[in-house]
């Protein structure tokens, strides 16, 4: 790296625990989030830098989350960032789904990384659209930080860019609610980049 390298910091922090039965597939239904954990809410929010850019998605769940770290901070919606698309399978439980339909659960579980929910996205997909828009802002706001408050799959989609793995090899990534991602982009003065993880699921202090 050299003098003229320009870092933009990203921050990732997954939302509050959502409300719902375990084991539920939630993807991208709008479902409300549990913001009783002060502890948790004012550890994530220690860790997180001052002069920000604030990025959230079009489920309110990320937003609601935002609004709890930092009441008065802007935030940006940034669609493309959204979670994974489970489709039919969305706001039922994985016992259900196994017990009802057996044969399309084991084929997708074969290569959950490739293979497609029912009327959904696979993770793969969602890993083109991910890289895509990190991209996209980290060119928007280069040279700043920025705090995403977002979800499971996507955080596990932007590891997959900064290690340069396959995306099946992130899905084992333990990502835990209020939990930070730390990555780095370096570009340089020739117009080239890099990536570097600082840390991964980070507790909140």
């Amino acid at each position: 790296m050299n003098s003229g390298a320009a870092v933009t910091r990203w921050w990732w922090v997954r939302h509050a625990p959502l409300i719902q039965p375990a084991g539920t597939i939630t993807g991208r239904l709008d479902t409300d989030v549990d913001l009783c954990d002060t502890g948790m809410i004012y550890g994530a929010r220690k860790r997180l830098p001052l002069d920000a850019i604030w990025l959230t998605t079009s489920l309110s769940r990320t937003g609601r989350s935002a609004a709890a770290l930092a009441p008065d901070q802007p935030t940006i919606c940034v669609p493309d960032l959204t979670e994974q698309d489970f489709g039919q399978w969305q706001g039922r439980t994985h016992g259900e789904i196994w017990d009802s339909e057996r044969e399309v659960a084991e084929r997708f579980w074969r290569d959950p990384a490739s293979n497609i929910p029912p009327g959904g996205e696979s993770f793969a997909a969602l890993c083109d659209r991910i890289h895509a828009a990190i991209h996209r802002e980290t060119d928007a706001h280069a040279g700043r930080d920025i705090v995403m408050i977002g979800h499971a799959g996507p955080i596990r989609a932007a590891l997959a860019l900064a290690l340069g793995l396959a995306p099946a090899g992130v899905l084992s990534v333990a990502v835990d609610h209020w939990h930070l991602f730390r990555l780095d982009h370096l570009r340089l003065d020739d117009g080239s980049g890099q990536w570097r993880l600082m840390g991964a699921n980070i507790p909140p202090c």
